[in-house]
């Protein structure tokens, strides 16, 4: 499987389990100029920003370990783009769902807008 391959398919499974717990998801792959949202969803009356990270295994800390200062901060910009191209000006967060080798792991409100 390539790379772009285990990518889509953690996305496809991110979906998946969050639409199970209720939530809407409202776009994928969301790009811009400044970053990229892998899945944009809706939790009640909150919008989430949802970066979705995969690794064969826990090895160097696993996939959730990977949503670095950088990366961070590239989800943050493309959220505000997001957010400004729709007018959604209710309340928002970012989460992160790591799959590695099989295993999923939500964690929600990752970080915040200041992307620490």
């Amino acid at each position: 499987m390539t790379r772009a391959q285990t990518g889509r398919a953690a996305e496809d499974l991110a979906a998946a389990f969050l639409r199970a717990k209720g939530w809407t998801v409202l776009e994928r792959n969301f790009r811009v100029k400044t970053g990229e949202i892998d899945l944009v969803a809706r939790d009640g009356d909150e919008v989430v920003f949802v970066e979705v990270r995969a690794r064969a295994s826990r090895d160097f800390g696993g996939a959730a370990a990977s949503v670095d200062a950088g990366k961070r901060r590239r989800l943050v910009r493309a959220a505000r783009a997001w957010l400004a191209a729709r007018g959604w000006d209710g309340p928002c967060r970012f989460d992160v769902v790591a799959v590695d080798g099989g295993r999923l792991e939500h964690l929600p409100a990752a970080f915040g807008a200041d992307g620490r």
